[in-house]
């Protein structure tokens, strides 16, 4: 495993963003297992995120892109970041672009915040977590209405691994269903193999009953 992901790992722990016990998610699931990225609230937080985010898109998509697309909400800190981050580690300029939940007619007028985008435009799309890709399919009708946008690929920080609306995750169904590639900085397999038994915060965050109970939910809920 890469030393960033490792670094990204241990880094959600210390950020209070990955918790290991018991949580019931939206969908009802109970999951030994909950990730938050709305715990990122400070600016050397916000830094070192946009860093492994982009350290991830050069090794899965390349540099070869023109806009990073962050969706409403939490999409659009994490596109301010990590450009600022391209340009910090790898001397490329992207632009960033988000969408607004309702459309603004005055001022600064239309969906779009930041860089508009026009045809011929290559985008990577950047998101904390998918579940269901209810974002994707509400914000790529948006990409495609502004020209002849090319997706590239999106980009999460964690791949939890498990069932979207059929047998495959989430991811998968995406890029089945757009025809786009999809990845990760890390998957919940990697989280797993360098927690378990490990100390980490000063804590073993996956001892024997956590791995259990991981082991449990995904015999139940992972994907295909």
């Amino acid at each position: 495993m890469e030393a960033y992901k490792q670094e990204f790992i241990e880094f959600m722990v210390e950020s209070q963003v990955l918790k290991f016990g018991e949580f019931t998610l939206k969908s009802g699931r109970k999951s030994p297992f909950f990730m938050n990225a709305g715990a990122y609230v400070t600016g050397s937080q916000l830094r070192r995120l946009g860093e492994y985010y982009a350290k991830a898109i050069h090794d899965n998509f390349g540099l070869d892109f023109d806009v990073l697309f962050g969706p409403a909400y939490k999409g659009i800190p994490l596109a301010v970041a990590t450009a600022m981050a391209i340009s910090e580690l790898y001397g490329k300029d992207v632009r960033y672009c988000s969408n607004r939940k309702e459309e603004k007619d005055h001022g600064d007028a239309g969906i779009l915040l930041g860089s508009k985008l026009k045809s011929g435009d290559r985008v990577v799309i950047i998101e904390d977590v998918t579940t269901s890709g209810k974002s994707i399919e509400e914000t790529f009708p948006i990409l495609k209405a502004q020209g002849d946008i090319q997706v590239k690929g999106l980009i999460v920080s964690l791949n939890r691994m498990e069932r979207g609306k059929g047998e495959k995750s989430a991811l998968e169904e995406i890029r089945e269903l757009y025809g786009f590639d999809t990845a990760s900085i890390v998957d919940m397999a990697e989280v797993t193999e360098y927690l378990y038994g490990r100390e980490c915060q000063g804590q073993v965050l996956i001892d024997e009953d956590i791995k259990k109970a991981l082991d449990a939910y995904y015999s139940q809920y992972g994907a295909k």
